[in-house]
């Protein structure tokens, strides 16, 4: 039985904060970026009523996972579709972002659809294999 991802969602009227734990790499962008909205230490731990619509869109856009996203009441999905324009960025000290459509398939021969942004881990230690887990941080990789 596959595991049911877990996503949470934060409001503010119109616009809607999506956040999906299990793809957060906890690069902390969100909360140096704006620490008025994005707090780990509270609960609600995001508060996007603490800045502008267009300041929380500029902030989701460069999220390294893909772990936030939004959207916006009365439109049409945000996510454009990237099948035609996948590109690979190497974070410094960090994974490898897959920007766009890709098949993911493991070595015992199962495939994935992912979309958006993947993380995919180069330091070796994540415990979520191929994925980034932020594990980099923890043993302080450099590449």
């Amino acid at each position: 039985m596959a595991e049911r991802e877990i996503v949470k969602e934060y409001t503010n009227g119109d616009f809607t904060v999506v956040w999906k734990p299990k793809k957060c790499i906890h690069s902390a962008i969100c909360v140096n970026t704006l620490p008025k909205v994005y707090d780990p230490n509270k609960k609600p731990w995001i508060e996007p009523k603490n800045a502008s619509i267009n300041e929380l869109k500029s902030q989701i856009d460069i999220c390294p996972s893909g772990a936030l996203t939004y959207y916006i009441k009365g439109e049409t999905e945000n996510l454009e579709d990237m099948s035609d324009n996948t590109r690979v960025e190497v974070m410094a000290n960090g994974p490898l972002l897959v920007h766009g459509t890709l098949e993911v398939k493991d070595a015992s021969g199962k495939s994935e659809s992912k979309s958006g942004v993947t993380a995919l881990c180069r330091c070796g230690a994540s415990v979520n294999k191929p994925y980034c887990d932020g594990a980099h941080k923890k043993i302080d990789f450099v590449g």
